[in-house]
């Protein structure tokens, strides 16, 4: 007798046990990498680096499509509605139609999508996909593309009309990313500044802007090539039902290994996915004088 009862108790545990672990499964959000094409070689790399950042969170399980080297993939059709988040590494050919189509719907109906460094300078006439990013860079952007929007030293946004060409960066450096919605989930409980790993600094960036919050901003220092102004470099942005994180940081490896980058982006995802941000900020987040970074695997 005291065999068969210690036979239905491990039996019990391991049900228990195989329960709990379902569930904690089920409560993961499903997020999906898109790459494939992107002028920036390193994408392969950084995909996978954005892939374990979002898994040692332990709130996503991460799949990953990628379309043909070149040209339009007409084969590309990832199932969206499979994913609470979109993640796009991709600058490259356009989608074909139908996938375009049932992407800017899978969004307006409140999918979330993560917009990384070179993906605003995809797909210039997708007009959707400008709406969703807010702002975007090369490709032909000009003044027809929408403003050109950054910030004043106080933090105002000025949206500028005039002419001209969308999409510039200066040298690669280490630079100061303030912090402009305080309240918002993503930047709530960041410093006000903090230092950011060497990365290309995007300028002019222009779009449609509409239903957007600059989150933060970095300043283009002339003496890099830069504009001399206020720059935003995280932005959230509404789309229908759905919401969308813009971060213009991550061009190398090693700006992905940031810890600034790193947090905003798990931050932005979770925003994103659910609307809200349960991820505290780390202990090792950069100072205002003082870069912090992770180092990847080679």
């Amino acid at each position: 007798m005291r065999r068969a009862s210690l036979g239905w108790t491990f039996l019990f545990l391991g049900f228990i046990a195989t329960t709990a672990l379902t569930a904690a499964a089920a409560e993961k959000k499903a997020a999906l990498i898109v790459d494939g094409q992107n002028n920036h070689g390193i994408w392969p790399k950084t995909t996978q680096m954005m892939k374990k950042y979002l898994e040692e969170t332990g709130l996503f399980t991460v799949d990953v499509a990628t379309t043909a080297a070149k040209g339009t993939d007409e084969n590309f059709a990832p199932d969206f509605s499979k994913y609470a988040v979109v993640i796009s590494n991709y600058n490259g050919a356009a989608w074909p139609a139908e996938t375009q189509k049932k992407f800017a719907e899978f969004v307006k109906n409140g999918g979330g999508f993560v917009v990384v460094h070179a993906a605003d300078n995809s797909f210039p006439e997708w007009p959707e996909y400008n709406e969703m990013i807010g702002l975007g860079g090369w490709g032909g952007r000009n003044e027809k593309s929408g403003p050109y929007v950054y910030a004043k030293d106080d933090g105002s946004i000025v949206r500028d009309e005039s002419k001209g060409p969308g999409g510039s960066h200066g040298a690669q450096h280490d630079f100061t990313v303030i912090t402009r919605d305080a309240e918002h989930p993503i930047t709530k409980g960041l410093p006000r500044e903090w230092l950011h790993v060497k990365d290309e600094l995007y300028d002019k960036l222009r779009g449609p802007a509409a239903n957007m919050q600059v989150l933060a901003t970095a300043f283009a220092d002339p003496k890099h090539g830069g504009t001399g102004r206020h720059e935003p470099m995280l932005m959230a942005v509404k789309f229908g039902k759905g919401r969308v994180f813009h971060t213009a940081l991550g061009h190398g490896d090693y700006s992905q290994e940031c810890v600034g980058f790193i947090t905003t982006f798990q931050r932005g995802v979770e925003w994103a996915a659910t609307g809200a941000v349960t991820q505290p900020v780390p202990e090792d987040f950069p100072k205002p004088d003082a870069l912090s970074q992770r180092k990847s695997a080679p």
